[in-house]
């Protein structure tokens, strides 16, 4: 057939083009339910599109990056930081001729398991569920189980690795212990740091939280001063470092790694762990607790998840709310907050659609 055709051409031109080391869609180590393939797309393409078109993406446009409900509008979100590592990884991985759809699908996939208000999210749920809460690993749980009614998304392999593997928190940028399978989760795995450590640090100045001139001296004399010379230092740095290595691993210069991982600690301590933050992340942690447990002593008013007991019928409780919990957007935690624990005047509904939690 003429489609089966298109696909297949584009798997010979993988074959063709990409390097040695890239992961090509023909070779995929397959889904976790066998399924008859696309007959225009690779099974990567397939995969970005899922996510793409997946509710737990749409989301994203709801759900805290660092700074909670910020007034002014040019503050990043999860969705528009996933954009930004997507960038990122895209051109990186263009320039190592590594499979750009594994790559794209894996960067805006890696998020999609993130809580409302940030990390205070991932802190409140990892207290409260016995086994803890990691954001990488809600994000696998999302692609496998949560999307569509129960069914996921039935990613690749390949995908799926790249996903679970992509967060490093406060650890080494590259590491043996948590290696993913491929390249390209790699190129996303280092493009998070890149996209977060840069864009936060913009947020904060917009915020007023620090200056270009309380950036430390090292990051400011080997990275730049803007936002864009910082990131195009970065990128310019994985790739070339990586092709003059000619070995089958993402690398970057080591005086760029440095003043990465200066970036970072900086941030930890002046904006992540920022007394300004801290406290509005506290308010935040107030609430989802609040949330989680009126759900662990009302259970039923989850009503999705009563609607579709069959398909959790074998995780316990906690489980269930921390997945209800997690797949929340800020708002609608907030609503929840505002109809469950304040007063309002007698006669008044207040009742926005719109805010309606749906998996």
């Amino acid at each position: 057939m003429l489609n089966d055709f298109i696909r297949k051409e584009k798997e010979a031109l993988e074959e063709k083009i990409l390097s040695p080391f890239a992961a090509k869609s023909k070779y995929s180590k397959g889904r976790l339910h066998p399924e008859k393939e696309c007959e225009i797309r690779t099974c990567f393409e397939r995969d970005r599109d899922r996510i793409i078109h997946s509710k737990a993406f749409r989301r994203l446009k709801h759900k805290t990056q660092v700074f909670l409900a910020p007034k002014g509008d040019h503050y990043r979100t999860r969705l528009t930081h996933t954009l930004e590592v997507a960038q990122i990884a895209r051109t990186i991985a263009k320039a190592l001729k590594l499979n750009e759809d594994l790559t794209e699908a894996i960067a805006l996939g890696h998020d999609l398991g993130h809580t409302p208000f940030g990390h205070a999210g991932e802190e409140v749920l990892n207290e409260l569920l016995p086994e803890g809460f990691k954001h990488n690993e809600q994000s696998l749980r999302v692609v496998d189980i949560l999307e569509k009614n129960g069914k996921g998304l039935n990613l690749t392999l390949e995908v799926r690795d790249g996903i679970l593997n992509h967060s490093k928190g406060k650890g080494p940028v590259f590491s043996e212990k948590e290696k993913p399978l491929t390249l390209e989760a790699e190129v996303v795995r280092i493009s998070d740091i890149i996209a977060y450590v840069n864009h936060d640090t913009d947020d904060a100045i917009r915020a007023g939280l620090i200056t270009i001139k309380d950036l430390p001296e090292m990051v400011k004399k080997r990275l730049g001063l803007s936002h864009s010379e910082r990131i195009n230092t970065l990128v310019k740095s994985v790739i070339l470092t990586t092709k003059e290595a000619n070995k089958k691993a993402i690398l970057i210069e080591e005086k760029c790694l440095e003043a990465l991982i200066a970036l970072r600690d900086f941030l930890f301590e002046k904006i992540y762990f920022s007394p300004i933050v801290r406290r509005e992340f506290e308010k935040a942690k107030k609430i989802l607790t609040s949330l989680f447990e009126f759900y662990y002593k009302n259970f039923e008013k989850i009503e999705y998840f009563q609607k579709a007991s069959q398909i959790f019928a074998n995780f316990p409780k906690e489980r269930i709310i921390a997945d209800y919990i997690s797949g929340m957007t800020d708002r609608f935690a907030l609503y929840q907050y505002f109809e469950l624990f304040i007063p309002k005047p007698l006669g008044i509904n207040f009742e926005p659609r719109s805010f309606f939690y749906e998996i």
